[in-house]
């Protein structure tokens, strides 16, 4: 009897945690099973959209797409997206503990992205989906998008929504950044290819929030983030 091929579907976004989950769905489904899924929603620069596909390209993935949004989110004061808002240079613990909702928040995005992947797993016939949400994004709900309790309202949303035909996967939702680097260079992970500043310049900023959270990540596994930035102040 001839066993049933499965494949994958990764969100790709090129940054550290969804390059981890597409190396676990490399090694589970065959990287040539694997589909990748970039998603173009209007952010200021498409760095992470070029270092998604060196990613896709090293890991032999199967098959790349890319896909655009329409501008749904212009206009909700994400300073990832509105050009007229620098973003902060804040950590990640010093965001959590202002009050209201981050300014990089996105609203509702990793809903919207699920949403696309879905329907595309179903088009392609990929059983599984990768997301990289994970615990520093979830804490004191910085990223309502990213918690366990939405991963799980959206697992079942797309189980059932799939005719019980895709599964969300979440493989890193309990792990911190450290932790997540760390699995990552156990896997062999191409963490030199990546890219997480939320600028957009020739090399990372060192001064955004996710390129200090990423510096302490490799600074606490005593490693030395292999990424050309402008300054280390993450360190």
């Amino acid at each position: 009897m001839t066993k049933e091929l499965r494949k994958a579907l990764v969100l790709l976004s090129g940054g550290l945690d969804s390059t981890v989950c597409a190396v676990l769905a490399c090694r589970e489904f065959g990287a040539e099973n694997v589909l990748a899924l970039t998603l173009y929603y209007g952010q200021k620069h498409a760095r992470e959209i070029e270092a998604a596909r060196l990613v896709a390209n090293e890991l032999g993935i199967g098959e790349q797409l890319t896909e655009q949004l329409p501008e749904i989110f212009k206009g909700g004061g994400s300073t990832l997206i509105d050009p007229d808002r620098p973003n902060p240079r804040l950590t990640y613990e010093e965001l959590s503990r202002t009050e209201g909702i981050s300014p990089t928040y996105v609203p509702f995005r990793n809903a919207n992205f699920l949403s696309v992947a879905t329907a595309l797993a179903l088009v392609k016939g990929a059983d599984t989906i990768f997301f990289g949400a994970h615990a520093g994004d979830a804490r004191n709900w910085a990223y309502p998008d990213c918690t366990p309790e939405f991963n799980g309202a959206m697992a079942n949303a797309i189980y059932v929504g799939s005719y019980m035909k895709v599964r969300l996967a979440t493989p890193l939702q309990w792990l911190t950044k450290k932790e997540v680097v760390a699995l990552g260079v156990k896997l062999g992970a191409p963490f030199a290819l990546t890219w997480s500043c939320y600028d957009g310049g020739e090399k990372a900023c060192g001064e955004c929030s996710t390129c200090v959270e990423r510096l302490r990540a490799f600074a606490g596994n005593e490693l030395e983030d292999p990424l050309e930035y402008e300054r280390r102040n993450g360190e």
